[in-house]
């Protein structure tokens, strides 16, 4: 039976039955019929989706997930454009407390609802981040802590498969994400920085985490690691050469492999996984994933 043969026995039912009068220009009401392999469903209304391409059509993508309302929102709109996403939270041990550890933990496990298979890195940053700040970071330590996220998460992005990294930025939010700034911090990577927010406003950012159930977790206070080491001012306008000559100071690559080597992983779709059970479930990625 072709479409229009089920659409003219449908509709001839449906005008025996109630009375009603075929206009197929102006109806009062109109039927939507979807067959599947073994039931036909019947609808009278029709209601917009999340919308977007499926999950995994785009590619791959590692996403920094910090404990904040922007990164989680960026991830879901990774997601609805066809990025399968992995997480990677970097944390201020040995500095800080578990608490956003837990936090992202929690944050990811939303994430997962709108895609399977998801898994969250934590890199234990604190010791790193000590270093840059003797070495005369001064006001570019926020910079030049943002250059250390996006060196550990290139070299696991490319460990675990992922072509792109993603951002919660947002153009001018904050001092460390004006353009001169976002600049300097994505040259230290290689792959591609993906920013789904960048024009968004803050406001426009709470809206959606309030949607896609992100918005109650943010809220929760943790020990963030932008803050360790902050300076009182700090640089709106910092460049590569400052950087480069902090990192050849600090070791920067000793850094990152020390950093990477006590990475641990968490598989989110373990049955029964919880926040309060993250610490117990992880694994380090070097068990899983080879040097490359």
């Amino acid at each position: 039976m072709t479409s229009e043969q089920l659409a003219a026995r449908i509709g001839a039912r449906v005008c025996g039955e109630l009375g009603w009068r075929v206009d197929l220009k102006h109806p009062d009401v109109e039927l939507w019929v979807e067959v599947d392999w073994r039931e036909i469903f019947l609808g009278v209304e029709r209601y917009r989706g999340r919308g977007g391409l499926p999950v995994g059509s785009s590619g791959h993508a590692l996403v920094l997930l910090s404990g904040g309302f922007d990164s989680p929102v960026a991830a879901y709109r990774a997601m609805r454009r066809g990025l399968r996403c992995d997480f990677l939270h970097c944390t201020g041990a040995p500095f800080t407390d578990p608490s956003s550890t837990y936090k992202a933990y929690a944050l990811a496990r939303q994430l997962s609802r709108f895609q399977p298979g998801s898994r969250l890195y934590v890199a234990a940053v604190g010791s790193a981040q000590r270093t840059l700040a003797t070495s005369g970071a001064g006001e570019a330590q926020i910079v030049a802590q943002r250059r250390l996220y996006l060196r550990v998460a290139d070299v696991l992005a490319r460990r675990v498969g992922a072509q792109a990294l993603v951002t919660g930025d947002s153009l001018g939010q904050v001092s460390s994400q004006t353009l001169a700034n976002l600049a300097v911090a994505e040259e230290a990577a290689s792959l591609p920085v993906l920013r789904p927010l960048l024009a968004f406003d803050k406001l426009e950012i709470i809206d959606e985490a309030r949607q896609i159930g992100t918005a109650e977790i943010s809220v929760l206070p943790d020990q963030d690691c932008c803050q360790l080491f902050q300076p009182p001012r700090v640089a709106t306008h910092t460049t590569v050469g400052r950087l480069t000559d902090v990192e050849a100071r600090a070791g920067m690559d000793t850094l990152v492999d020390n950093v990477l080597s006590h990475i641990q992983e968490f598989d989110l779709d373990s049955c029964g996984a919880t926040a309060e059970a993250a610490p117990q479930e992880a694994t380090t990625v070097k068990d899983q994933h080879t040097h490359q």
